[in-house]
């Protein structure tokens, strides 16, 4: 199974269609970072790991989630992995709090983020994202 780390247009227009508009949300990523990260040639970033270009990114997404209306409400590092499929692991998990989901989907589409998401995508190795909603 191929890995995957940037959501696609398709993705994003499920997401706005199946979520209730004023609905607050949790999203979760599940995060593997590359040993080396891996820019596109020419990028002018100098070579660095996986974890210290999710560093460059997370210093612009961070501001960008708070100026969202929304708060980080768990972060942390993966122990172990007793339940996943075989090979699957996970080295950073992050939970996110966000008003809606179109608080969630204006973040992501600005284009100060988008020029950003070089970062997550030189870092990431593997990544999942799941939208929640809390049970009442």
């Amino acid at each position: 199974m191929p890995h995957v780390i940037n959501p696609s247009a398709e993705s994003f227009s499920a997401l706005a269609r199946d979520v209730p508009g004023d609905t607050p949300i949790v999203m979760l990523n599940l995060l593997r970072f590359r040993e080396q990260a891996h820019y596109p040639d020419g990028a002018g970033f100098d070579p660095c790991s996986g974890i210290e270009a999710y560093a460059r990114y997370s210093r612009h997404a961070s501001k960008a989630i708070v100026a969202s209306g929304a708060e980080v409400i768990w972060a942390g590092h993966a122990l172990s992995h007793p339940i996943t499929a075989p090979g699957e692991q996970w080295d950073h998990i992050l939970m996110v709090r966000y008003p809606d989901v179109h608080a969630f989907l204006a973040m992501v589409m600005d284009e100060s983020y988008q020029q950003q998401t070089i970062h997550r995508t030189a870092a990431l190795e593997d990544a999942r994202l799941v939208c929640m909603q809390q049970d009442t």
